[in-house]
């Protein structure tokens, strides 16, 4: 009953402020304390897109890096005023305060037109030269952006936005059939000795391998296949595309990139080591190979040594929703991901 009227007076006061109010909203990021030897370094992770379940995969990744790793895990959602988690609110992000001690970044953002100063957060951190782990959607992690916000250039209309600046590509299209066509990951021969690859075996995710065209100085850790089916166990689909863009491109030859790392030098003259790989969706998870692919790229990112084989296995149970537009759990207040 307390927790019912402390909600109702929260949305009373809320709907009596002004139009353009900004309310704090730290108590709606969750964060995870270091287990074990603590690595001193805190890592914020993004969770913002509509359609690939990252308010899932965000307190995942978190609890494993925190609980396994180490590191001090800092999950920022999309919600509504007052905690619910709505991945359709793209200009929400809670607590991006958090942003100024981050020393990583791990996101999966969709759409983003969070206000001018949750994204000046974001560049400032960019600008200290934090290492960036991006997944799936977030080579278009920006849009609607207003044209007269001094970050409007981000957009992913606009030549690419930041995904293509900083990732190194930005959204093109689905080179394998969404929701028919899974993913396995094979490693790109001449740099299988990397240490993001370590221990990295068996990759495999529901979610389809994305088109990408990637600038010269990116290097391929990863190339996916586009499978004929859905399960690990399905073949490699050998009908070539059709369309204008892909007349008489075989689809696997070559394959796609679907990881790669970048070193970025930005505007403020530091550099961004970036990863990014284009799968990571919730569904995705559940796979080993990724996940440990993932954690080591944070290690990589940090400049630490990346383990022989990290320990990736789950906080608890992971359960997954299916990835697709409105189909995230509703009611969902972001308290749910703490740590019992």
């Amino acid at each position: 009953m307390a927790h019912t009227m402390n909600r109702r007076l929260f949305l009373s006061l809320f709907a009596s402020l002004p139009l353009g109010t900004c309310l704090a909203a730290e108590d709606f990021s969750v964060t995870y304390e270091p287990a074990g030897t603590a690595k001193g370094k805190h890592i914020v992770l993004l969770a913002g897109d509509e359609e690939y379940r990252s308010e899932e995969a965000m307190p995942a990744l978190g609890k494993i890096l925190s609980q396994r790793h180490g590191f001090k895990c800092t999950v920022l959602f999309s919600t509504e005023a007052d905690g619910t988690i709505n991945p359709d609110a793209g200009a929400s992000l809670t607590n991006p305060g958090a942003l100024d001690s981050a020393d990583a970044i791990v996101m999966l953002l969709r759409f983003r037109k969070w206000n001018d100063a949750a994204l000046a957060k974001f560049d400032a951190a960019m600008k200290r030269g934090v290492p960036v782990i991006a997944l799936r959607t977030s080579t278009h992690a920006f849009a609607g952006i207003e044209t007269s916000s001094p970050f409007a250039a981000w957009n992913w209309n606009q030549e690419g936005g930041w995904g293509k600046k900083v990732l190194g590509e930005t959204w093109v299209s689905h080179w394998g059939k969404h929701k028919f066509e899974a993913t396995r990951g094979v490693v790109e021969p001449a740099n299988a000795s990397d240490p993001i690859l370590r221990g990295v075996t068996d990759v495999f995710g529901t979610t389809d391998v994305y088109e990408v065209h990637l600038p010269d100085d990116a290097k391929v850790l990863m190339r996916g296949l586009v499978l004929a089916g859905m399960t690990p166990e399905s073949a490699p689909l050998e009908t070539k595309k059709t369309n204008v863009k892909k007349v008489e491109q075989g689809i696997n030859d070559p394959a796609m990139p679907i990881a790669w790392t970048r070193v970025l030098k930005n505007e403020a003259g530091t550099e961004n080591k970036i990863f990014c790989t284009t799968m990571g969706a919730a569904t995705d998870l559940p796979n080993e190979g990724v996940r440990r692919m993932i954690v080591n790229g944070v290690f990589w990112g940090l400049g630490l040594e990346v383990p022989e084989k990290a320990e990736v296995d789950f906080v608890g149970e992971f359960k997954p929703t299916v990835y697709g537009f409105k189909g995230y759990q509703k009611g969902v207040p972001t308290s749910v991901h703490r740590l019992k």
